[in-house]
Formats: C-alpha cells, structure tokens, sequence
C-alpha cells in the first residue's frame, strides 16, 4: 500500500504543503476553517507524520542515549523498556550504552539529541563536555548535582518509608545493605539518610555494623552483607536494602543462617522487580513508577531542546510501599498489591 505524503495531503486539500506542514507542527495562526480541511484529507489519506525527517529538518537526530551502568539489573531493564516507549510516542529512537561509566563516556561523543543518565556519579568529561555545548542531560539516578535535570524517586523519602513500614511492624533492632562505600559517613546518600530519619523518628539509632556499604547492587552483595550482620553478637530483627536485588541476596543469607523471614528477620527492598513478586516469600518493597520517569525524562529533553538555557528542572517521581511476605504481610506471592 502506498503511502501518503505531504504532498499528496496538500493537494486533496487544496492548499500549500507549507500550510500543511504548518498544521501537522501545530502553528497557531492558522484559519479554523483551514485547519478543519488539511485534518479532513490527513484522516482521509491516512497520512502519518515522519519524525526522522521532522528532526533532520530541525538539525537533529531524532537519537536518544540512555546510559546505564552494568548489566543485568531488571529495574534499569525495566526503565529502558519504558524510555524506549516514551520517546517513540515523541518520535525519538533510543540507543541503550551499557557498562563503566568512565568508559562510555570516554569512548566517543554520541551524536544524540538527548542523554538520560540512569548512573551516579559525576559524568565523564565527553557527556558534560556535550552538555556544556548544548546537548540536554537528564539524571534518573540518586544523583542531584547540577549537571542538567534531574527525574527520580524521592530517594530519601522511600528509605524513610521502607524503613517505617518495618519499624510499624515492631521491628526495634534496623539494619541497612547498599550505601556507597565511598560516601563520607557524615554527608550519607539519600537512601541512608532516610533511613537514618525513619529511625530517629522512633527515637533509634543505627548500631555500630548496622550499616553495610556496597559497591554493586547485585544479589551476592546482599547476601554477603547479610550473613556479616546476622553472625554479629546482636543480629538485626529487620534488613532495609537499598535495592530488591540486594534484598533478594539477604532473605538467603537469612535461610543460610537456619532463621525464619519475616519471623526471626524481616526484609525490604526497593525497586518492585519481578523477581520479587514471584520469590518465597514473596519480597515486601517500595515500588517506583519507571512509566513516569521515562516520559518526563523525554519530556524534559523535548523541552530542553527549544530552552536550552533554562535552569535545571527537579521532577520527583511516585512511590509506593508494597507490604508482602518478606515483612510479615500474607500476599500471595506472585501477585502485587493494586495501586
């Protein structure tokens, strides 16, 4: 079937491809009358825009990156999913760099219209040097530093939560897997200070070994670190971990150490992978809305790209608690709570 082009859309209705063109891109002083016509014959002919050529005509590539550190993490996995559909829907094709930060960024300039960066740390010289020149950055990670905007999770307020939720359940003694080991214990990440304000709100305060760095959020960390606090002199009553993997590694660390989850040891993660769900028990978690990340993450670079020099933009993201067996609550594995 042949396809329709502006031209073809033109000339059914009796006008300019430039008024067409003008209608299709949304330009405001056009007649209501002729508007109404060119949208008769676009109905008509089927004719459906070509973003490729819209953005080479703009000077762009119609490319977005999306920079992620490591490789078989499922929530990046499932943010990918979502910002590849994000920036469809806006006509974006989405190039996925995966590994070392330092190396991706030191292997090229990528010839994109946007970076989302879904890593910590400070950006390799290429991807600020290309933000410097123009090229919008979008962070969806922990990271707040300046360096374009910033689209994520309160991560501090869903430690908090995750934290209250077991501290509700009557858990006294807290401890906590996943903060950087390279973060001063004075100037903690967001997710251990929240955890730090959920406890001091129950007048507690983290026990010295409570807290076990990472520097991977992979599944034998978790269990690591969670065999080091459970064969401590006072093994924790809860584990608060900053991602479900890492929570996924200290419910076996739990079962390698002869105890119960949640009755000797209860145990929450961040993240609501579908690992989780589905593992017995099934994981207790603080779920977080990729949907929305991934489209006002593409948003912001649309927007960027017409103002280039506007101040950075600070978006928070929803987030939920999702009590399940690891915390004590009877769902049914396998089956997320609504809402």
């Amino acid at each position: 079937m042949r396809i329709s082009t502006l031209k073809d859309v033109a000339r059914h209705a009796g006008v300019s491809v430039k008024t067409v063109s003008n209608v299709v891109n949304g330009y405001p002083y056009i007649s209501a009358d002729m508007r109404r016509r060119v949208q008769a014959a676009i109905e008509e002919l089927n004719y459906r825009p070509n973003p490729t050529a819209r953005h080479l005509r703009a000077g762009r590539t119609g490319l977005l990156a999306l920079v992620v550190t490591g490789t078989g993490v499922p929530y990046l996995d499932d943010l990918a999913v979502d910002v590849v559909a994000a920036a469809a829907d806006r006509g974006y094709r989405v190039v996925v760099e995966r590994g070392d930060l330092a190396a991706i960024g030191a292997a090229r300039p990528m010839a994109v219209d946007g970076v989302l960066l879904a890593a910590d740390g400070t950006p390799p010289e290429p991807i600020q040097a290309q933000a410097a020149a123009g090229t919008p950055l979008v962070r969806l990670g922990e990271t707040r530093d300046g360096h374009g905007d910033h689209v994520a999770i309160d991560h501090a307020r869903a430690a908090r939560d995750a934290t209250e939720h077991l501290l509700r359940a009557g858990r006294r003694t807290v401890a906590a897997i996943g903060g950087h080991p390279d973060q001063s214990p004075a100037a903690p990440g967001p997710r251990t200070a929240g955890y730090r304000q959920a406890l001091r709100r129950s007048g507690l305060a983290p026990r010295p070994g409570d807290e076990q760095p990472v520097r991977w959020h992979r599944r034998a960390e978790g269990r690591r670190d969670g065999r080091a606090l459970l064969a401590g002199p006072a093994p924790p009553d809860a584990i608060f971990c900053h991602s479900d993997l890492l929570a996924i590694g200290a419910v076996r660390a739990v079962v390698d150490a002869g105890l119960r989850v949640p009755d000797d040891v209860a145990v929450v993660g961040i993240g609501d992978i579908e690992e989780g769900r589905y593992s017995r028990p099934a994981l207790s978690t603080v779920a977080v809305d990729t949907a929305f990340i991934a489209r006002e993450a593409v948003a912001r670079i649309a927007a960027r790209g017409d103002q280039p020099d506007a101040e950075p933009v600070e978006i928070t993201a929803p987030h939920a608690v999702r009590p399940r067996e690891s915390s004590g609550a009877a769902t049914p594995a396998g089956r997320p709570l609504p809402g």
